[in-house]
């Protein structure tokens, strides 16, 4: 077991000023893994001061170099690859296999795209008499949530770096290790003193201390709605950028032609996948009225041959959900589906008889839902999901934008023009195409209350960048 009771600022490790450790716990055994300080506002503003006092040096660090040091960055992560997996396995609960594609894989794809962007990007353009130029934004503050702890991280650090952005990053404390084991690949690589900060804490105490500093330019935030309000608000008092990436309800459309034997299945995946734990979850499946039957029987079969267990081992695909508390939320919405009248078709809130240790919950699904129903509206986080039925594509369309969120969501049919004839209708950041995979390359983020600004890609790359225009003495 590790205890962390130092943090990375200036280049060095700097004991806590903070008089208190937290637990880090592991959801499968309930057993502490590890220990880390719990930074104040003390904490960040030394990481804020270390970060503006690097920010001229590495903004002026030509591309290439920055690109070099990313490129480090990337390898000494990729020789740790397995290692960050099984953390992540550790800390979150999320099964092997995926935890090695995902947890550890996107990860390190991020600072390999970054370095990549460098190559070729335009950082200045002439219009008319105006050369017009982009300038790194400044200090970025980058708080991240604990479901994709090291890829929402790299997503943030990775581009803000490309960009000549010198960064302090506050992760989760219910999954912060993996942000320490990047700590130490970015001072084992020898990234210049200050470019690069950590600092831990609750979101209340350094959170709020990072959007309200003066000398933070930007903050990017993800996690849950009600946090994200905050953070934008008190931002809005030094007028900082701001990049929120914050809740979903995301609706699964299957239009009457789709094959219900992929779409099912792809169905369950992609609202369990990370124990339902993944702010795009498809926790809405929408029927036509005709096909309500079939997807019900279908659907309450795949989950139950969800196989539920411990995370490291290899056939396990639902691990644990994160904590204790989150664990008693899912329960709770569970229970609250029952009362308001849905038809419970697999699952259930009890726990589950083989898994007594651990923060289990079974993997669920509703039928007969309304979209007035609570299940059918808030953000639930957890292995549940919900069958809604329409008339028509129009009312197909009308159910999938009933929401204040809009991040994700899916279409299954036989044509993939009429797939994409829906998708262009749902007011989401993103839609699937009868299961089309995530890509890094593509802009993450949402409408609505999902947020706002974009992530990955050249796309998240530029929200890191500023315009400056010269104008020239005309001829």
């Amino acid at each position: 077991m590790k205890t962390y009771d130092k943090f990375f600022v200036g280049g060095r490790w700097l004991a806590s000023k903070g008089r208190t450790l937290a637990d880090v716990v592991n959801p499968a055994s309930e057993k502490v893994i590890g220990r880390i300080a719990m930074g104040n506002a003390d904490d960040v503003a030394g990481a804020v001061e270390a970060a503006s006092a690097a920010f001229d040096g590495w903004a002026n660090t030509p591309p290439a170099e920055r690109a070099a040091w990313l490129m480090k960055i990337q390898a000494e992560l990729q020789t740790r690859a397995e290692e960050i997996a099984q953390l992540i396995s550790a800390e979150v609960g999320t099964p092997i296999e995926f935890s090695r594609v995902a947890q550890a894989g996107l990860p390190i794809g991020s600072f390999g795209i970054a370095a990549q962007l460098l190559s070729d990007y335009a950082f200045s353009e002439t219009v008319g008499n105006s050369e017009v130029v982009r300038e790194p934004v400044g200090v970025v503050a980058c708080i991240t949530p604990w479901n994709y702890p090291l890829h929402q991280i790299a997503a943030k650090v990775a581009p803000a770096l490309a960009a000549g952005c010198t960064v302090v990053l506050k992760p989760s404390e219910v999954a912060p290790l993996n942000a320490f084991l990047l700590a130490e690949v970015i001072e084992s690589v020898g990234l210049p003193a200050g470019v690069f900060n950590l600092v831990c804490g609750v979101g209340s105490v350094v959170g709020e201390a990072l959007a309200r500093h003066s000398k933070v330019d930007m903050v990017s935030f993800t996690g849950s709605t009600r946090a994200g309000k905050r953070v934008a608000e008190l931002a809005s008092q030094t007028v900082k950028r701001v990049a929120l990436e914050l809740g979903g309800k995301s609706a699964n459309i299957l239009l009457d032609d789709a094959d219900f034997s992929r779409a099912i299945p792809g169905s369950i995946q992609a609202c369990y996948q990370n124990a339902g734990q993944t702010c795009t979850a498809h926790t809405r499946l929408l029927v036509s009225e005709a096909r309500y039957e079939e997807a019900a029987a279908l659907a309450a079969e795949a989950a139950r041959q969800v196989r539920m267990g411990d995370p490291l081992a290899a056939d396990t695909n639902l691990g644990p959900l994160v904590s204790e508390m989150q664990r008693e939320r899912v329960r709770g919405f569970i229970e609250k589906g029952i009362e308001e009248g849905a038809e419970l078709l697999a699952g259930g809130a009890e726990p589950p008889e083989d898994l007594p240790v651990g923060y289990y919950v079974k993997p669920t699904v509703f039928g007969r839902v309304t979209s007035n129903m609570t299940i059918a509206r808030e953000e639930i986080f957890g292995p549940v999901l919900s069958i809604l039925t329409y008339r028509d594509e129009d009312d197909a369309v009308r159910i999938a934008n009933d929401s204040v969120y809009g991040l994700g969501g899916g279409v299954w049919s036989a044509d993939v023009e009429s797939a994409k004839r829906v998708a262009r209708r749902i007011r989401t950041g993103q839609v699937e195409i009868n299961g089309g995979g995530f890509n890094l390359m593509a802009p993450f983020g949402g409408y609505k209350q999902s947020g706002n600004g974009r992530e990955l890609g050249k796309f998240g790359f530029e929200e890191y960048l500023e315009y400056k225009s010269m104008q020239m003495p005309q001829r």
